[in-house]
């Protein structure tokens, strides 16, 4: 290439860089990787191949990297102190040679196997800076805009600005409405190395939207004043939410709440009508597990085992199907909020027929 190609090469990358909003050392690299390749299958695959390209320069080059030794042992990497002088007469024994080739030399099929890997390599640089939308966003809440549907798996493409990812099927829940057009908020629960380049993971189950819908709809919460200390959550069907005050003139419960329970209202309807408990947390685990029960009423909280976490709760009778809730979901949630394993018993020590086993495994 002559000087000029280079210069018209370089200003292009940078107005293709600037199109599609890719970062233009990216795009070299991948170029420099697929040039590597390509030059790789002419001289047999196992040479150790340099490509420099200095785009504030206009410079590039491409040379096989080879040490001078007396004897050959592996003609790919290692040349000889004769044959290393033809290149450079001040060649030594021990020293890096690198041999500069002409770009022509590179041949028809290696320059078409080097422009298939850079179209490549813009593809996934493209996919990579919409993953990057999400990444500036990890671990919080996201409205985006729903842009395709599959009528199969029912998974669905979603767009922030130019980021794009897709909100599986399993990861959204029962009443959500997915039609494209619609707008819909996700939580942002990783960013991955995947086998296809970055991936943004989003969902609408998981218990960090619960926490950032309440972070935004709570001023206390979002201030500091009142913390969210844990949160346990069955998507689309009920949560449980714990949480303490910083300061002894609010109330943390309260405050989550909101007036006439405005807030929670407002963040139920969020998510469809999943219902909400918030109990008040406490560092005394006796308080915490009969707070973590509710809507039941605790008589006592025996501590079994401070290593395994597990304790005995004893209800009354009449509110011992409450504690357990419909499918043993209350006891369950309340289990995955504090911690411990809890083993729920009537105040009688009677159990009836339908809830004997329900009682004995939460």
């Amino acid at each position: 290439m002559t000087n000029k190609d280079m210069v018209e090469f370089f200003e292009a990358l940078k107005l293709l860089g600037k199109e599609k909003g890719i970062d233009v050392e990216y795009l070299i690299e991948r170029i420099q990787a697929a040039i590597v390749v390509a030059v790789k299958k002419d001289f047999g695959g196992k040479d150790n191949i340099i490509v420099v390209m200095d785009p504030e320069t206009n410079s590039f080059s491409v040379a096989l990297r080879k040490t001078v030794v007396e004897e050959v042992e592996d003609p790919d990497l290692e040349l000889t102190l004769e044959q290393a002088q033809q290149y450079n007469k001040r060649a030594k024994i021990g020293k890096v040679l690198d041999i500069k080739l002409e770009t022509k030399k590179f041949g028809r099929i290696a320059a078409q196997s080097a422009k298939h890997i850079i179209r490549q390599g813009i593809r996934e640089a493209e996919k990579n800076q919409q993953v990057l939308e999400f990444q500036r966003r990890n671990h919080e809440l996201v409205s985006c805009m729903i842009t395709r549907v599959d009528p199969r798996s029912g998974a669905a493409t979603i767009q922030v600005g130019k980021g794009e990812t897709v909100l599986p099927k399993s990861e959204q829940m029962e009443s959500d409405v997915i039609r494209e057009g619609n707008h819909i908020k996700v939580y942002v629960v990783d960013i991955k190395e995947t086998e296809k380049g970055l991936r943004a993971f989003v969902s609408r189950t998981h218990p960090g939207l619960v926490t950032r819908l309440f972070e935004n709809e709570v001023p206390e919460i979002f201030d500091g004043i009142v913390e969210i200390k844990a949160v346990a959550r069955e998507a689309g069907s009920r949560t449980k939410m714990a949480v303490i005050s910083h300061d002894n003139e609010v109330d943390a419960v309260g405050a989550c709440i909101g007036q006439r329970g405005i807030r929670v209202a407002n963040i139920v309807e969020e998510l469809g009508g999943e219902k909400i408990d918030i109990v008040e947390y406490s560092d005394d685990p006796v308080a915490f597990i009969s707070a973590a029960l509710a809507p039941a009423k605790v008589l006592g909280v025996e501590i079994l085992s401070e290593e395994s976490k597990t304790c005995r709760v004893t209800v009354p009778d009449a509110q011992l199907s409450l504690a357990i809730g419909n499918k043993g979901q209350n006891a369950r949630l309340a289990v995955h909020l504090t911690g411990w394993k809890i083993d729920i018993r009537p105040e009688s020590g009677f159990y009836g027929e339908d809830t004997e086993e329900e009682a004995t495994e939460a």
